[in-house]
């Protein structure tokens, strides 16, 4: 019998349908992933699965005394109290009865009262009579797998530890189904890789969002993919889902397109007047006005992201020169003895625990934090940008458009003036979505609004602080290839493994005792490198990382988004090449061409000739890409 059950769900917030008949069935022991862009409803389906939410219309159908957890993407704003407590509160009624018993035994260590001895032990039995004791050790389970301290207190934690303690929470009452919505950001490395095998070995069922392409290719047995409302599934892996989607949008667009040919030819067709409105064509009208109205209702895809950044000039050679750099804070060292150089052109990550300094490192490499031992040269004309995982240059109460226009209508990008709404929409934002709050944006859609930001000034030096959580695969993939081409420099912060593998050329790895060692390549390559070391689960995992881009490698390539972008522009250019050369034949089919000065017809001639050349060019990069697109080639 199925878990769960969705049957023809549907809401709205007043515009298009976020869920437009969703059906879906999940069955025990199951580990399947939602997919879907930034903003098309994957976090409001699981409040609805969790019963936060209720649909417009439809049924959910659970199995009687059905456990449900949920790990959020936000972290609560108001919740308070020990790490200990927020872990205990997932056992829902028992974590008050827990915590009656605590406070009654500390009364009881001050007073020996008749009435506080009677009520611990009602409070004992009911513990007892709902094997609350069990329930106890599960708290000290989790605190102990997530390597969590108890006493402290949870609005005193890093981004990171919130995140830890929420799993914690989630996992507490050992749920049969959990859902995880993005349940790796803000998770160090080791973190993500203790999540990994955690959720393999359990025999909970798993419905989750995540944007950690790594943690997907382990966990998934089935993709669901939620696009303009609707619900697909599709059995098997990640990569067979890539393949098989692309070959259902494209086999949509070549049905979409011959019912948009047939619709322009009864336009056509109305218009020509009486004849259209006999009686005997009556028929032909009503259809016409079908067709109008399946057009109409139709969702069309959205378009890709397309994200520039703005350059500016070089910076020196020189971006940053190190020696013994050392930082302390509160009399805990946080950095010791670095020395290292970063030039024009690296793309640098780093890898560390939460809390470890990472930011701090960053704040050193670019000048706005001084070392307390130590020395730190800073390059020339130095144009920083900086990604704040927090988001904190973002106001919440002002609207998309005032975040990033400050007041103005236009922004200037790379030179050129543009409208605010016409650049939003580069990044997938509608005009009505940006006139909307931030408040209301999904996590995804706040990430690329920061990276519009961001991108619209120019910089040579860009400094990203975890920008890839809540991304959807689509723009995350369209930011690794704008990291790739980008000539300044990067310093990059991420748990994103194959985010940090496909981007960097080298990393600096926080080791412990303050200790950053700096290793070339990527993730990967830093494990092969690293000092022999008791094996730990990313390294046990080495090899399975490395079959999985080998698989990855297989698979028919995708277009990068400059050649998407090329592709895009080729037909115009072949069409302005193919006027020109069409008004160069006409010209010479003058008898009075050749009466004109020698060296114009011989002008004339040799531009006619480049414009053959060009267009042949053309012609063979089109089929190229084309090729590509449709998946006849192969990295």
């Amino acid at each position: 019998m199925a878990l769960l059950t969705l049957q023809d769900i549907t809401l709205s917030y007043g515009g298009p349908q976020l869920l437009s008949g969703v059906n879906l069935q999940i069955e025990p022991g199951e580990r399947v992933c939602l997919v879907g862009r930034n903003g098309e409803g994957k976090t409001t389906l699981m409040r609805i699965i969790d019963g936060e939410l209720s649909p417009d219309s439809g049924s959910v159908i659970k199995r009687q005394g059905l456990r449900i957890a949920r790990l959020t993407q936000e972290i609560p704003r108001q919740l308070t109290g020990t790490v200990r407590q927020v872990v205990a509160s997932g056992l829902g009624e028992m974590a008050m009865l827990i915590e009656q018993h605590r406070q009654l035994s500390e009364k009881l260590g001050r007073s020996q009262e008749q009435k506080l001895i009677n009520e611990l032990a009602a409070v004992e039995q009911k513990i007892e009579q709902q094997n609350g004791w069990q329930a106890q050790k599960l708290v000290d389970t989790a605190l102990s797998r997530l390597s969590l301290g108890g006493g402290a207190f949870f609005e005193q934690l890093s981004g990171g530890m919130k995140r830890r303690v929420l799993l914690g929470r989630a996992l507490v009452g050992n749920p049969e189904l959990l859902l995880l919505d993005e349940p790796t950001n803000h998770l160090d490395i080791d973190a993500i890789a203790w999540l990994e095998d955690f959720l393999l070995s359990s025999a909970m069922t798993l419905f989750f969002v995540t944007h950690d392409r790594s943690l997907l290719r382990r966990l998934a047995t089935r993709i669901v993919d939620l696009d303009r409302g609707v619900l697909t599934s599709w059995p098997g892996d990640y990569d067979t889902y890539l393949r098989r989607k692309e070959e259902l949008l494209a086999a949509a667009a070549s049905q979409e397109a011959k019912f948009d040919r047939k619709l322009a030819q009864e336009e056509i067709w109305i218009r020509q007047g009486i004849k259209a409105r006999r009686t005997r064509n009556e028929g032909r009208v009503r259809a016409l006005v079908e067709m109008r109205r399946q057009r109409q209702a139709r969702r069309d895809q959205i378009g890709r992201v397309r994200m520039e950044i703005s350059g500016a000039g070089l910076s020196g050679k020189v971006v940053a020169i190190l020696k013994e750099v050392s930082f302390a804070y509160g009399g805990k060292t946080i950095i010791s003895n670095l020395s290292t150089a970063v030039l024009r052109g690296d793309r640098i990550g780093i890898i560390g625990a939460n809390g470890v300094g990472k930011t701090t490192l960053l704040r050193l490499l670019t000048g706005d934090l001084a070392p307390t031992g130590g020395e730190i040269r800073l390059g020339t004309n130095l144009e920083i940008n900086y990604f704040d995982q927090q988001r904190a240059q973002l106001d919440p109460d002002r609207t998309v458009l005032d975040n990033l226009g400050e007041g103005n209508d236009t922004i200037t990008v790379n030179g050129q003036r543009r409208h605010l709404i016409g650049y939003l929409q580069d990044f997938l934002f509608t005009p009505d979505r940006s006139r909307s709050p931030v408040s209301i944006l999904s996590g995804g859609e706040r990430n690329r609004l920061l990276l519009a930001k961001l991108f619209a000034k120019p910089c040579n030096l860009l400094v990203l602080d975890e920008p890839t959580n809540d991304l959807d695969m689509e723009t995350l993939e369209l930011l690794e290839e704008l990291l790739q081409e980008f000539t300044g420099t990067l310093l990059l912060v991420s748990h994103d493994r194959a985010f940090l593998n496909n981007v960097v050329t080298s990393t600096l790895v926080f080791e412990g005792a303050g200790r950053v060692q700096e290793y070339a390549g990527g993730y990967d390559d830093w494990l092969a490198q690293r000092p022999s070391l008791a094996a730990t689960p990313a390294e046990k995992r080495k090899t399975g990382a490395r079959k999985d881009r080998e698989k990855s490698a297989d698979r028919p390539r995708k277009l990068t988004f400059k050649e998407a972008r090329e592709l895009d522009e080729l037909p115009g250019t072949i069409e302005q090449l193919e006027q020109e050369q069409q008004e160069l034949y006409a010209a010479m089919a003058d008898p009075t061409f050749y009466q004109k000065e020698g060296d114009r017809v011989a002008q004339s001639k040799t531009r006619l000739e480049e414009i053959e050349q060009l267009l042949a060019a053309a012609y063979n990069r089109w089929e190229e890409l084309e090729a590509i697109k449709e998946g006849q080639t192969t990295k």
